[in-house]
């Protein structure tokens, strides 16, 4: 486990983009790399936007379970009626290179009900009285409302040799 990086062939993403109430295109399926952007910016219940979030959820997970490489973007709110403070938001980064074993995950802008929570607020927190577990804790969120790693995957047969 180590602080989040970019993956290796980010450079090379050709971004698919999609608004919360939209389906990707099955044929993404079969990508050896997949690179999408989701808006999920209305999940809000008093317009349908958590129903047509749960609607579209299921088959986004999909299309992306067989990629040997993968990176999503998205950024989320999820608030009971249009207009309202958000009980959660934050803007994310997922991604899985199956190939060279690795993965990662990054959340920045978290914030519940208004306030910044992750492990950069952690970081401000502990700095004055425990600069040295601050500056570790670092490694993973400076800033407010971030918090990042990269792990290590299992192997995959698959994605070893068509990947």
């Amino acid at each position: 486990m180590g602080p989040f990086t970019e993956p290796s062939f980010a450079n090379t993403c050709d971004w698919h983009m999609f608004e919360g109430d939209e389906k990707p295109p099955w044929k993404l399926m079969f990508a050896k790399q997949l690179c999408v952007e989701y808006n999920k910016r209305d999940i809000t219940f008093d317009n349908g936007g958590a129903r047509e979030f749960l609607r579209v959820e299921p088959s986004r997970f999909a299309v992306a379970s067989l990629t040997c490489r993968y990176y999503q973007k998205d950024h989320w709110s999820v608030q009971t009626t249009t207009g309202a403070l958000p009980w959660v938001t934050w803007d994310g980064q997922y991604w899985w290179n199956k190939k060279e074993q690795r993965a990662g995950a990054r959340l920045t802008n978290f914030k519940i009900h208004g306030q910044s929570v992750g492990m950069g607020d952690a970081v401000e927190a502990l700095r004055p009285r425990f600069p040295m577990l601050a500056e570790e804790l670092a490694e993973y969120g400076r800033a407010a409302g971030e918090t990042g790693l990269t792990v290590n995957l299992p192997f995959d047969l698959y994605c070893a040799t068509v990947g």
